[in-house]
């Protein structure tokens, strides 16, 4: 089913060494200041976006901005239902998208293959589209050097820290695990019976993959040799999750975390979770970047926050002994069909939004992290800025897929909930998960 909203396979190979191969040799673009306009600005033509966001009103902001251009271009979004199975037969129809979304989980389908044959290769210099203003954990490229994905939106794991908890008991948000299990304690001596709180479950938005699968990855990257015995389900791999199964283990002995507790009373991981940190009593709540997006609408939804609102900001859990790990993950691409009919001015509108103040905005409105490294525009990201390099990593330089993923969303669960001991989870790595 398609909605028209009616407004006016592959190697990865980080994306700092693959920008080099391209860079090096041509000249970069110039998007300081306002944006110049490359075509002539009477242009008249119509570009049509395929998606599956139901609403996507930071895209309509970047239409409005860009008619400023080219008041004569016609740009439209097309909500796609059933998106996995609609994308591939619309690119193949006659009224096919000039640019569509894609997704990391595409690049491992192989029925999506046509979604990239047909993609063009966004690299290339004479487009003078500025890949500089992205971030390195967000960029995704091709083994030869290619970029044929631009991220829009990302997102990461952590938790939303109720600032005014931490001013009311003279507490300093904390910078590792010692202050971590520092703060916790004086947060319960202080009557906070459950410092920190999340969705008890095993999906990418339970407060389980935010509260250390970050440092499991981490682990990973520091041990090349380990993702290859994780993903062929050697059950001596599971000892790579011993780390950060541990260190949850003490957090639910000593009550930090209660599983039970969370059961009881948030039933989902995005809307419930919200709702119950704006009723201003949690101190520290557990969940993804997804769910931060969500707080701005439901501020007024909330009864407790409007008539008691208290600031709140979003931190990486500080899970590791040095500090906490920023896991870069993008919510969405977008990708430009080669075989587009207005191609010149389709790229015209990529290089647009493809600049730090128009990806800015975006993730402003839509209330993700942007893709560049500016985290100052939305105060409630603004503890990302000058994250270190270093703890900053995306899923994909891991090397893991989603097969080892759920294997430790599993061991976390079940450690957490008691149905396992840390070394039973370990020694069940490669059955830990149930569909």
């Amino acid at each position: 089913m398609i909605k028209n909203t009616g407004f006016k396979l592959r190697v990865l190979i980080p994306a700092a060494a693959a920008l080099m191969l391209f860079t090096s040799c041509a000249q970069k673009p110039d998007n300081s200041g306002d944006f110049k306009p490359g075509l002539p600005t009477d242009t008249a033509c119509s570009i049509k976006v395929a998606g599956n966001y139901s609403n996507f009103e930071s895209l309509e902001s970047e239409f409005e901005r860009f008619y400023e251009y080219y008041p004569n271009v016609s740009l439209n979004y097309v909500y796609l239902d059933d998106y996995r199975n609609t994308i591939t037969s619309a690119l193949m129809s006659d009224e096919a998208p000039d640019i569509y979304v894609t997704t990391t989980w595409m690049l491992e389908d192989d029925s999506m293959s046509s979604v990239f044959e047909n993609a063009e290769i966004l690299s290339d210099p004479s487009l003078k589209i500025d890949l500089d203003c992205v971030r390195k954990g967000a960029m995704l490229t091709l083994e030869n050097g290619d970029v044929n994905m631009l991220p829009i939106f990302t997102r990461s794991y952590g938790m939303l820290v109720n600032m005014d908890i931490f001013e009311k008991n003279g507490l300093k948000v904390p910078n590792n695990y010692s202050e971590l299990m520092e703060v916790c304690d004086k947060l319960k001596a202080a009557g906070y019976e459950t410092p920190i709180m999340g969705a008890n479950g095993t999906t990418v938005a339970s407060m389980y993959y935010a509260f250390d699968f970050p440092l499991f990855c981490y682990d990973v990257i520091k041990n090349p040799g380990s993702a290859k015995s994780l993903e062929a389900m050697d059950k001596s791999a599971g000892e790579m999750m011993r780390p950060a199964l541990e260190k949850l283990k003490v957090f639910v002995d000593r009550g930090f975390l209660n599983p039970g507790r969370c059961t009881e009373e948030i039933e989902d991981d995005y809307n419930a979770v919200i709702m119950r940190f704006f009723e201003g009593d949690v101190p520290m709540m557990l969940g993804s970047g997804d769910m931060v997006s969500g707080t701005l609408k439901r501020e007024s939804k909330s009864e407790k926050f409007q008539s008691a609102p208290f600031k709140y900001k979003f931190y990486v859990v500080p899970i590791g002994d040095d500090g906490g790990y920023f896991l870069d993950s993008v919510n969405i691409f977008f990708s430009v069909n080669k075989n587009s009919s207005n191609l010149n001015m389709t790229n015209e509108f990529i290089k647009f939004i493809m600049r730090e103040k128009e990806l800015g905005n975006m993730a402003q409105i839509k209330r993700l992290i942007t893709p560049t490294n500016n985290f100052s525009l939305d105060e409630v990201y603004s503890s990302l800025e000058g994250f270190p390099e270093d703890k900053s990593f995306s899923y994909q330089e891991t090397g893991l897929n989603d097969a080892v993923d759920k294997e430790f969303r599993a061991a976390a669960y079940k450690v957490a909930n008691g149905t396992m001991t840390v070394d039973e989870a370990i020694a069940a790595y490669g059955s830990l998960w149930e569909d």
